[in-house]
């Protein structure tokens, strides 16, 4: 028994030999791999594995420019009017005159309602009043006579004043009629659906021969106000000052409707109004903004993003967002000079589009920065420039987040 335990150990001690080895020579590399390097100035984007030649980047260059300070926000779009279009007299659809979707103008005949009993009630009371108004005059006459008769004492005062009494009585009952006909002729004209407003004309909810009443539930069809058309959206209570600031100045406010992927301008216009209350619920103001909508690109209760200009700074340092780093001692960008070596600055940004940053101090216009390619670089690096694109002031939508102007402090 203790010759195969012998015999056993020996035969494990070279394999636990061979794993002791294999551990130290692991130990070994991942000390030369994490061990601390110096920078070589020669060694130009080589890392640990020896001179790999300069990093390649892409670059775009500094510019000055104007750029509009934007507020972003969502918004809906709701009618400047909508109406519901209702028969006010009861009767039967006879005939419908527009199309479904149809613009229309205010006065436009939209329907017929059947206007034979509507009619007949006004001749019923044009002739009653004609009969009344012929007895007046009848009875005017008599009063001239009695009159005559009176002034030379033939008859007796209480007959003279009945007389009169009667012509009161057939003027009073002249007026009423004619405001029965007033009505029975306006009644007449009901039977002729007209649009009120301007607008679109939605789907209509009955058919010819349909009995229509003014108590429907239902409207016969729903008209909306598009031409020009409003936007309603908030803003968070603290961008509230910047917006009330210009409009005190006497400044018009222009307004954007992007649509949902923010990549189509759907119409342009101005801030009209600013509600006169902060819901203490979400901190935030409602704001509605006029847009002509000549294009009629904008629909009731569609949703679109809206962006508020403000204002819009003049010829301020301009660089594109993508070239902007982050680091523990602040913001940076990585400048290429003149021998194609990055160099690390510190830069102070101000308001940005997620597209082109306004830079307050740390660059000029015609620096080179780097957008592409920083992983691998250091303060000194030499780099091979692949492109050079030219920042711009036109202000493109970010498609993460809402960027917002940073507010006085």
């Amino acid at each position: 028994m203790p010759d195969t335990q012998l015999s056993t150990r020996s035969r494990n001690l070279p394999r636990q030999w061979l794993i002791g080895l294999l551990l130290f020579a692991a130990l070994i590399i991942l000390l030369w791999w994490f061990w601390p390097s110096k920078p070589d100035s020669a060694q130009m984007g080589g890392g640990r594995f020896g001179d790999m030649g300069p990093v390649p980047v892409r670059v775009a260059t500094v510019s000055q420019g104007d750029f509009p300070v934007e507020l972003k926000a969502l918004g809906t779009v709701t009618a400047y009017n909508t109406v519901n279009i209702r028969s006010r007299v009861d009767g039967e659809l006879i005939k419908l005159l527009f199309k479904d979707g149809q613009q229309v103008k205010a006065g436009d005949l939209l329907a017929v309602i059947d206007p034979r009993a509507y009619e007949i009630a006004l001749q019923q009371v044009q002739g009653a009043l004609q009969e009344r108004q012929a007895q007046l005059r009848n009875a005017e006459l008599d009063l001239k006579r009695y009159r005559g008769l009176y002034d030379e004492d033939s008859i007796a005062k209480q007959t003279l004043d009945t007389q009169e009494a009667l012509v009161n009585q057939y003027r009073g009952g002249i007026k009423s009629l004619q405001a029965d006909v007033a009505t029975a002729r306006l009644n007449l004209d009901f039977t002729q659906v007209r649009a009120p407003i301007s607008g679109r004309l939605g789907i209509r909810q009955a058919d010819v021969g349909n009995l229509l009443s003014s108590g429907d539930a239902l409207p016969l069809v729903v008209i909306t106000q598009t031409l020009p058309i409003a936007v309603m959206f908030t803003l968070p209570e603290a961008e509230l000052p910047a917006v009330v600031q210009q409009l005190r100045g006497g400044e018009t406010l222009t307004v954007e409707a992007w649509d949902r992927s923010e990549k189509l301008k759907l119409a342009e216009g101005e801030l009209e109004s600013v509600d006169n209350l902060i819901d203490t619920a979400t901190g935030t103001i409602k704001l509605k903004a006029r847009f002509a909508n000549a294009e009629e690109l904008l629909f009731p209760n569609q949703f679109v993003n809206v962006r508020l200009r403000v204002k819009t700074l003049q010829d301020v340092t301009l660089m594109p967002s993508a070239a902007l780093q982050f680091g523990a001692s602040g913001t940076f960008a990585y400048v290429v000079d003149a021998d194609d070596k990055v160099q690390l600055t510190p830069i102070s940004i101000g308001a940005s589009d997620g597209v082109v940053t306004v830079v307050e101090q740390g660059l000029k216009p015609g620096d080179r920065l780097v957008q592409e390619g920083t992983d691998r670089l250091r303060s000194g690096n030499k780099v091979e420039v692949i492109s050079d694109k030219p920042a711009t002031t036109e202000t493109v939508p970010a498609k993460t987040e809402r960027q917002r102007a940073p507010r006085a402090e």
